[in-house]
């Protein structure tokens, strides 16, 4: 009587494959990075903390340009969208171009002020 080998399913291509497609799905991956619509350059500080808050609202002024949470308006858009936040305490991110007009940026404070959202958060490069 003849003893049969037992069959045994080699592993090693297997964990080979698994670890080919981990690799690729890592590097074809975008990873999200902030939502902005405009093209800014913001000033740069010292030092700064990240606010990592997923409720804010973030406003992006540049010269001729309004954006709100990565929409691109004009002022009365934005004022609109303004009237329509509920909660007043909301931290609102602002990115504003450093060759933005003094008057510009007094128009969107205004803006905020008029709508109670005081919750102000001035966003700029942090220097490395």
């Amino acid at each position: 009587m003849r003893r049969r080998k037992s069959l045994q399913l080699d592993m090693t291509p297997l964990v080979d494959v698994v670890f080919l497609l981990l690799i690729f799905f890592l590097v074809t991956s975008v990873f999200k990075k902030e939502e902005l619509a405009l093209l800014l350059n913001l000033p740069s500080a010292e030092k700064g903390e990240k606010v990592m808050e997923k409720r804010e609202i973030s406003i992006e002024l540049s010269e001729n340009s309004v954006a709100l949470n990565g929409v691109k308006l004009d002022m009365i858009q934005l004022d609109s969208e303004l009237s329509k936040v509920t909660e007043k305490n909301r931290p609102v991110l602002l990115r504003i171009d450093r060759s933005v007009r003094y008057e510009r940026i007094i128009d969107l404070f205004n803006t905020l002020k008029k709508y109670g959202l005081n919750n102000l958060v001035l966003v700029e490069e942090v220097k490395r």
